[in-house]
């Protein structure tokens, strides 16, 4: 009975010591085999684009899956493609961190079930908290609580963004010191885990922003690259009702046709898309249409525009800077922001310390410096401020 147990207690080391193994090693991997860049830094522009982006006021981009990957956001990294560092090597204002809670195996852009994920195997490999393991609600929380921590721990360097007054503090303190910041989004209302009550839960958490769908259908609705392709859901049209009666803000990205427009249709507030292409550069399913561009202008919200190839047919960042001047021409710049995809699991164009090579291009596209400056984040300042709450 003794050698029983003491083989017993061998055994159990054994795969304990693998799994803490396992966790050390697969996490990191898995971030630098799917967190990739077209363009390494360090990265030059011209001499007019230098100077354009070293005066420019704001910068921020909308979308960004950094939380999803364990790793520490406070250390500069070689890999991925953004950290606090290089947010501040970049004057980066704001920046949207969008939780990603579930992702289909094998992964398209066509047709994608929910029986499947991937997010499952990674999220025990991290040690995140057991109870995230195989719930998705405590998933968002626990990549919520990871912002928070970080912005503890960060000596004051990144703040958290939950309010318009918190926005206000903040653009008066980056005056004096050199500090950046973040918002918290949600990529998919499968986290919500089909009840109404968890809005209230993530809201809590700091999340400000949710988009319906993601790669499959849920209860709220359909995605573009579902099965269904249909539009809201009783249910979901309940999550939109109390979404805007809290003041958090609707993201289009990734939903349907058809679910677009029954966002559209009820809708009281602006609407955004987080990170999109568009079909008049880049004709995909991913990306919107002239109409739905129109819509969200309307609306007063904000076409973001991605920094990925199939968002943009092309891997540079002259494709994303031609989609934001086609949107400048069909509504105005003041409706066009950027909306990168970082650490989105895909190849962007490049980091974030980058950006100023957006600049060039969009100058080299004639897009005048006041545009550029509402586009490079100009117009994200002045929406979260009238959109945030109070």
């Amino acid at each position: 009975m003794k050698r029983l147990k003491k083989t017993l207690i061998i055994i159990v080391s054994i795969l304990l010591l693998l799994f803490i193994a396992l966790s050390v090693i697969i996490p990191e991997k898995l971030d630098k085999k799917f967190n990739t860049v077209t363009l390494s830094p360090p990265y030059t522009a011209s001499s007019e684009a230098e100077q354009l982006y070293n005066s420019l006021d704001f910068i921020a981009d909308m979308h960004c899956d950094a939380l999803l990957w364990k790793r520490d956001l406070l250390k500069k990294h070689d890999f991925g493609t953004v950290d606090i560092p290089r947010m501040l090597e970049a004057n980066m204002g704001l920046q949207a961190f969008t939780i990603v809670t579930k992702s289909p195996k094998n992964r398209n852009f066509e047709n994608n079930t929910d029986e499947t994920d991937q997010v499952t195997l990674p999220y025990i490999l991290q040690r995140r908290p057991i109870k995230s393991w195989f719930n998705l609600t405590e998933r968002a929380i626990s990549q919520c609580d990871a912002l928070h921590n970080f912005e503890t721990n960060s000596n004051g360097s990144f703040r958290v963004i939950t309010s318009v007054s918190d926005l206000k503090q903040y653009l008066t303190d980056r005056k004096a010191k050199k500090i950046t910041a973040g918002f918290l989004g949600i990529e998919g209302m499968h986290a919500l885990s089909g009840k109404l009550e968890n809005i209230d839960k993530l809201y809590n958490s700091g999340v400000r922003m949710m988009a319906p769908t993601h790669f499959f259908d849920n209860k709220v609705g359909g995605s573009a690259h579902g099965v269904s392709k249909a539009g809201l859901t009783d249910f979901g049209k309940q999550v939109i009702k109390r979404m805007q009666e809290k003041n958090m803000i609707v993201d289009v990205s990734h939903g349907s046709p058809k679910l677009l427009d029954d966002i559209f249709e009820i809708s009281t507030k602006p609407i955004v898309s987080s990170h999109t292409g568009v079909q008049g550069t880049c004709k995909t399913v991913r990306n919107l249409s002239d109409e739905h561009l129109k819509k969200i202008a309307k609306s007063g919200g904000l076409i973001s525009i991605a920094m990925f190839e199939h968002a943009t047919c092309g891997n540079t960042p002259e494709s994303t800077a031609k989609a934001i001047k086609y949107c400048i021409d069909l509504v105005g710049a003041d409706y066009v922001a950027l909306g990168s995809d970082f650490d989105g699991a895909t190849e962007i164009h490049t980091d974030v310390t980058g950006l100023i090579l957006y600049v060039d291009e969009l100058l080299k596209l004639n897009v005048s410096q006041e545009d550029i400056s509402k586009v490079m984040g100009g117009n994200i300042k002045r929406f979260m401020l009238q959109n945030l709450p109070k």
